[in-house]
């Protein structure tokens, strides 16, 4: 079978959505892609309930009673950790004797599948969600997405390996030591991981359900936060959830560091050294721009932590869960998983234990409160790697290597996301994490993205300097590109991402910068317009904070965009909460008089959901 033409090969929402409305693309065609590539690459152990025809078509079919409009997801295929139920599909958590067919969704699949998304299959990871390597499923261990003879990080490791090979756009893994951000690290992929209790863990294969986390793997952090905004929020059904608001995204106070010379392991131990070293010069560079303050910091608070989790009687919370099920069928199990699995019986781990060990955790919690108020800790997610062939033959030492600095975040009730930073050698992906206490997702959001964008804007530099001419009879080797000059245009209705006139800020050069709002001054009106249109309006008294997404446009664009702006629409400064004025939409007051106030809802996305 030949794959459909014009599908990328790196799936995004975005340009998912593009192609869907422009009708240059169909679903039916996007999914043939993947159930061929899926087959292309089989011998990568990546599903396993892999993409078919039978398991998508009602999928598909429902699409046609559905608007795209009302959708944010629609359209868009996705993979499921196969601990994460999805109706009529077996699970097995990596073990086929241990599986069962669930008859109804899991919290997080059954929003995604409302929001128009759909579930291609289930996809291969370290059984029982046990490992950070992705090595230990009787299904085979999965490959590096980028150099095969790598581990792909687990306990996640088809999620993370099949958006990397664009057999989905977005991926679902589960997160309890590090198994959202490890494979995301491997595979050069943007790993989030929300606070505890965010997203709904009903229809999840416990691991230690008191701190498990269901998470998103993706290419932008923009498709992360996406989805995000559909699955968060409190589940009635669900006796781990809570209710955590993600604010606008915002940059930390503070970013602290780890002091000294941190440990490094595996065949490229050097060069993960040195990525590391790098990341976190630009790190510094960038919160010197940013007016950031950077402090270096004793992490052995972390890193006791960490060591409480598989080193402590959370390991019997496992055992807990999975005990009748392994001394019912000894044998059945991976050897290594029911090894770790068993050593959570142990005579040690008594109730006096448990409560031992809740004590001392509450007080590593109360310190790290007090340490990350409004600030972001940054570390590498892995620090190095491991060939699939040294980890069979090392099972232990390898896995535990892997979550140094990822065990502590659930133990500390801390949010983060991985993202790139890099290749520590070729083929070979480096990347950090971000975290923040969990009521502050906004804090690692923030700071990402400036770090994202950085990145970014280091490969067009460089590419700029190596495309730039040389001078004949020059002092200097090469000219240097000039910048282009740019300003900052904040945007709060038809031109945010998603919606209609997004194109014309892509078509003037455009790039999204960030969400924030505005200072508490203002109100939003809706606009009797086709198609409605919001109206910001600045008080003299009173007013909301409205949010609105900040975007950097090259100058020489800017001039002709402004210009044809229709009334009573047009650009004017705009006070943000930080007290800066911005370039933006404003309208003029006398249109508000005959306009609907939506002030209430604080951000057109309420008014005209997309």
């Amino acid at each position: 079978m030949t794959e459909s033409i014009g599908v990328a090969k790196e799936l995004t929402i975005t340009w998912l959505r593009d192609k869907y409305e422009k009708q240059e693309l169909t679903p039916q065609e996007v999914i043939t892609a993947i159930v061929q590539r899926s087959s292309d690459d089989a011998d990568m152990n990546i599903w396993i309930t892999p993409p078919t025809m039978d398991i998508i078509q009602p999928y598909l079919e429902r699409l046609k009673s559905v608007s795209m409009a009302d959708a944010p997801l629609w359209g868009i295929p996705f993979a499921i950790k196969d601990n994460i139920d999805l109706a009529g599909v077996p699970t097995t958590a990596g073990c086929a004797e241990y599986a069962y067919t669930p008859a109804e969704h899991s919290g997080v699949v059954e929003r995604l599948i409302a929001a128009g998304a759909i579930p291609v299959g289930k996809t291969n990871l370290d059984q029982f969600a046990t490992g950070l390597v992705g090595a230990r499923s009787p299904y085979g261990d999965a490959h590096n997405a980028l150099r095969p003879e790598l581990i792909s990080g687990g306990s996640s490791s088809g999620s993370a390996v099949s958006v990397a090979r664009g057999q989905a756009a977005f991926s679902l893994g589960t997160d309890t030591a590090g198994s959202g951000r490890v494979p995301a690290a491997l595979n050069r992929l943007v790993g989030y991981k929300p606070s505890l209790g965010a997203w709904p863990t009903k229809g999840v294969v416990p691991a230690c359900a008191s701190l498990d986390c269901v998470t998103v793997f993706a290419h932008s952090l923009d498709d992360a936060l996406a989805v995000d905004g559909v699955v968060r929020g409190l589940h009635a059904d669900d006796p781990w959830s809570r209710s955590v608001t993600r604010e606008v995204a915002k940059l930390p106070a503070k970013v602290f560091l780890p002091e000294g010379e941190l440990g490094f392991y595996g065949p490229y131990a050097s060069e993960y050294r040195a990525a590391w070293d790098a990341a976190v010069e630009k790190l510094k560079g960038l919160c010197v721009d940013l007016n950031i303050p950077v402090e270096f910091i004793d992490v052995a608070l972390f890193a006791e932590a960490a060591a409480i989790l598989y080193e402590g009687p959370w390991v019997a919370e496992r055992w807990a869960v999975l005990s009748s099920f392994i001394e019912a069928n000894p044998g059945i199990a991976y050897p290594v998983t029911e090894k770790i699995l068993r050593s959570g019986s142990a005579a040690e781990y008594d109730a006096a234990s448990v409560f031992h060990a809740m004590h001392k955790l509450q007080q590593f919690k109360l310190e790290a409160r007090k340490l990350l108020k409004d600030a972001v800790l940054v570390m590498p997610t892995c620090g190095g790697t491991w060939t699939r062939e040294q980890v069979l033959a090392d099972p232990i030492s390898t896995n535990r290597d892997m979550g140094r600095y990822t065990n502590h975040c659930n133990l500390l009730d801390l949010c983060g996301v991985a993202v790139p930073a890099g290749d520590a050698a070729p083929q070979t992906p480096f990347g950090i994490t971000f975290f923040a206490l969990a009521e502050e997702e906004s804090l690692i959001c923030g700071a990402a993205e400036q770090f994202v964008a950085g990145a970014v804007d280091a490969e067009l530099e460089s590419a700029a300097e190596a495309s730039a001419p040389r001078v004949a009879g020059s002092a200097a080797d090469e000219v240097a590109v000039a910048a282009v000059p740019t300003t900052l245009v904040a945007v709060c209705g038809l031109h945010m991402r998603g919606y209609p006139l997004e194109k014309q800020m892509l078509g003037c050069g455009a790039r999204f910068i960030r969400e924030d709002e505005t200072a508490a001054k203002y109100s939003l009106v809706k606009l009797p317009t086709t198609p409605a249109k919001p109206g910001l309006v600045k008080q003299q008294q009173g007013g909301a904070a409205i949010l609105l997404e900040v975007w950097e446009m090259p100058l020489e664009a800017f001039g002709g965009f402004a210009a044809a702006i229709p009334a009573p629409l047009g650009i004017g400064k705009v006070e943000l909460r930080d007290g800066t004025e911005v370039p933006g939409f404003v309208c003029e007051a006398y249109a508000a008089a005959g306009a609907e106030d939506v002030t209430a809802l604080r951000t057109w996305r309420k008014v005209v959901p997309l």
